[in-house]
């Protein structure tokens, strides 16, 4: 007669941590676990948390670079922060950054980013080399070696771009300020966007575009129907990172230095001018916390249209 087979006892691991208690997918536990993230932890508080807080103080204060209120700053509320926003140079400065943003990143180092990856995702050798290393050496120079070329290449008297084109005397810097760091910026930058366009589209599946262009589409129609849903989570998030980067930039200043008469003062070179070549450095921290809050707005904006499902 059959006997009844009992189910085997359960076995008990003794080096793993009971049920219940406070660990992580790794079983290193919260105390381990905790000592681990502490470095970066630290260093974020010292260089992210430490400087934001102390330039939101300096803000309420009216520090100075020099004087008695270096000595003894006196708590001003929030005069400076009214005083930054009713200013005319910060609307002025405010308006030339939103159009050097648009014209630089958005327009210029997004499209021709993207342009470069996408003319060059097929080929193969000396060319394709020589190209993206060119790209490449723009971005990896030092921003005053590039500015120091671009000012030579510009220069009214001797200046390379106005001996190829044979106009002598024809102040780029001072007549087009806007367009020359635009321009610039453009040089300088693209070669993220070329970079983080290329990954992207190589994960575009080739029978996906093969099967496009065999029911008729134009090149046009496989980019908007085929490609670019592929890849329009790459498009946001080089917008997001290169409109900060740009928003922030302070290469214009060695340029132009913000001239001719504020016409190229982007935020990053009035905060300069404010803080350090007028000493005002409550004023200058207002002003760096606005730019902050416009940060943050731009960043809630791309990451609402990354998440969203359309």
């Amino acid at each position: 007669m059959a006997q009844a087979i009992s189910p085997p006892p359960e076995v008990v691991r003794e080096d793993g941590p009971a049920r219940g208690d406070s660990t992580d997918a790794a079983g290193l536990g919260r105390v381990r676990a905790a000592v681990f993230v502490a470095p970066a932890l630290l260093l974020i508080a010292v260089f992210l948390v430490f400087p934001a807080l102390w330039v939101l103080y300096l803000g309420l204060t009216n520090y100075r670079l020099t004087g008695v209120a270096a000595a003894e700053p006196q708590f001003v509320g929030l005069d400076n922060f009214i005083e930054a926003v009713t200013t005319p140079a910060f609307w002025n400065s405010t308006w030339l950054t939103v159009e050097f943003v648009l014209g630089s990143a958005v327009i210029g180092q997004a499209v021709l980013g993207f342009t470069i990856a996408w003319l060059m995702r097929d080929r193969r050798g000396t060319l394709k080399r020589a190209v993206e290393g060119l790209v490449i050496l723009a971005w990896i120079l030092p921003s005053a070696i590039v500015a120091f070329l671009w000012v030579a290449l510009l220069d009214r008297d001797s200046g390379t771009l106005n001996a190829m084109l044979g106009i002598p005397g024809f102040a780029w810097l001072l007549d087009h300020p806007m367009l020359s760091i635009i321009i610039f910026n453009v040089w300088r930058g693209t070669a993220f966007s070329m970079m983080l366009y290329g990954a992207a589209l190589g994960n575009v599946p080739p029978s996906h575009l093969e099967s496009a262009r065999l029911a008729g589409a134009s090149s046009w129609q496989q980019l908007r129907d085929v490609v670019f849903p592929h890849i329009r989570g790459h498009i946001l998030t080089n917008l997001l990172l290169i409109s900060l980067w740009t928003f922030n930039d302070f290469g214009p200043f060695l340029l132009t230095a913000g001239g001719p008469d504020g016409r190229s003062e982007v935020l990053a070179v009035h905060v300069y001018k404010v803080a350090l070549q007028a000493g005002e450095l409550g004023h200058g921290a207002a002003v760096s916390t606005v730019i902050l809050l416009i940060n943050l707005v731009v960043a809630v904006f791309y990451l609402r249209l990354l998440r969203s499902k359309k």
